[in-house]
């Protein structure tokens, strides 16, 4: 398709959303990737480095720290990073906008540039913010935390309702969707990926796992964002049965609140490590260091959140261990590929006899790992997860909608592309 100019507004700068940026200027667009550098999170690579042509980077800074526990005042500034980041989209002066993973205050705000603009926006849906909000107000505030979560449900309702085209990350999101008032042919699910060329399956010991003499025991390492909702308390009691073992350690790779309470009540156990956000470059051998990958997420947010690091864990080729529901996309993901084990949420016991499972049969546990590389490698070519939005982008620009019955769902094996065409898309490349 012709050449567009893209602006991506990315509020964490999670590397698989900056590597489909860079896919998109490579095949011919002007794409500008809008993030939140202040942000608390794993990060790509988002250096607009020399060779990248049509691709360029705003990392949005504010004058002050982050508030990211205080409420009124993290609002006041997610409207304002809503602002620089329309702002800065206005700036590149794009046909079309895919914008989503922002808080719904910074969303807003690029949102009502849209509509203000006429630029056609695509909703990319990874969370469904405000049930989270209602959800955790309504246990710290009561009636006044749900009659919040409420309003914020209605604003999340009426900008899906009006971007020209909503990209959900799981078929589970659709019906929710479709009750808030979102036509079916306005609804496309492209399932997250990650960049498997930037994460390759790394062998043991490797450098980084050297520096930081995790190679004189089993490892299992936790890499990524760390809430409240990520129940680190399941983590803490996975360390204390590790100390006990004596021949294994959680490393856990992450910053803020759920760090900080595993550095309070876990700074007595040589069995837990706990290190900050890593550079990406260093990525690949931070996972390569594990003989385990964990992921845990409390029940209730298995309704609105798709743990994406798990992701990267199957570039790695490493078996994950998983307290997550098993409704959860992440969850049936491991399961279909015999990928890892999974357990309920809460099952603190089940969690750790998984653990153990994984560190005892380490064949069964080498095995797991091959599997998940293999679903990586079958599912995560940046260049078909690249045309399946410019198809989406294409539908968004005419107006028409997606067409009936060719709706793009899921992700596609490398092997569904042929001749320079998505199969199954209409779409040339």
């Amino acid at each position: 398709m012709t050449g567009l100019r893209i602006a991506v507004f990315d509020y964490p700068g999670h590397a698989f959303a900056v590597q489909l940026s860079r896919r998109l200027a490579q095949r011919g667009h002007m794409t500008r990737h809008v993030s939140f550098a202040d942000f608390q999170a794993p990060k790509g690579d988002l250096d607009s480095a020399a060779g990248d042509g049509r691709f360029d980077s705003v990392q949005l800074r504010l004058e002050e720290p982050f508030q990211k526990y205080r409420f009124l005042k993290r609002r006041s500034q997610e409207i304002q990073v809503g602002r620089l980041a329309a702002d800065a989209i206005a700036e590149h002066r794009p046909d079309i906008v895919l914008a989503g993973n922002a808080p719904i205050d910074a969303h807003r705000q690029v949102a009502n540039y849209c509509l203000a603009s006429g630029t056609p926006m695509v909703y990319w849906l990874q969370d469904v913010n405000s049930i989270a909000i209602e959800r955790i107000l309504g246990q710290r505030m009561g009636f006044l935390g749900r009659l919040i979560g409420r309003l914020y449900r209605a604003i999340e309702r009426r900008m899906l309702c009006s971007s020209a085209i909503c990209v959900a990350i799981t078929e589970d999101f659709v019906p929710l969707l479709l009750s808030w008032g979102v036509a079916r042919d306005r609804i496309a699910v492209i399932e997250n990926w990650a960049p498997i060329d930037d994460i390759p399956c790394l062998e043991q010991p490797t450098a980084w796992g050297r520096a930081h003499d995790l190679v004189t025991a089993k490892t299992l390492l936790y890499a990524g964002t760390l809430s409240l909702k990520h129940d680190p308390e399941q983590l803490l009691l996975l360390a204390r049965r590790l100390a006990a073992r004596g021949d294994a350690r959680l490393v856990v790779v992450s910053e803020g609140v759920g760090a900080d309470y595993l550095r309070q009540q876990g700074g007595d156990l040589n069995s837990l490590v706990i290190l900050p956000f890593q550079p990406f470059g260093a990525f690949a051998e931070v996972l390569a260091s594990a003989d385990v990958l964990v992921a845990v997420l409390e029940p209730d947010a298995g309704v609105f959140s798709v743990p994406s690091k798990i992701l990267s864990y199957f570039c790695a080729g490493r078996p994950v261990l998983a307290s997550i529901s098993a409704s959860n996309l992440a969850a049936r993901l491991i399961a279909r590929n015999a990928a890892g084990l999974v357990v309920e949420p809460g099952d603190t016991a089940g969690f750790i006899a998984a653990a153990e499972r994984l560190l005892d049969a380490p064949d069964d546990a080498k095995a797991m790992g091959r599997n998940a590389r293999a679903h990586a490698e079958a599912t995560f070519a940046i260049e078909a997860v690249a045309m399946r939005f410019e198809s989406v982008f294409q539908a968004a620009l005419s107006g028409t909608g997606l067409p009936a019955g060719n709706l793009p769902a899921g992700n596609l094996p490398a092997g569904n592309m042929a001749g320079g065409r998505l199969a199954g898309s209409g779409i040339e490349a």
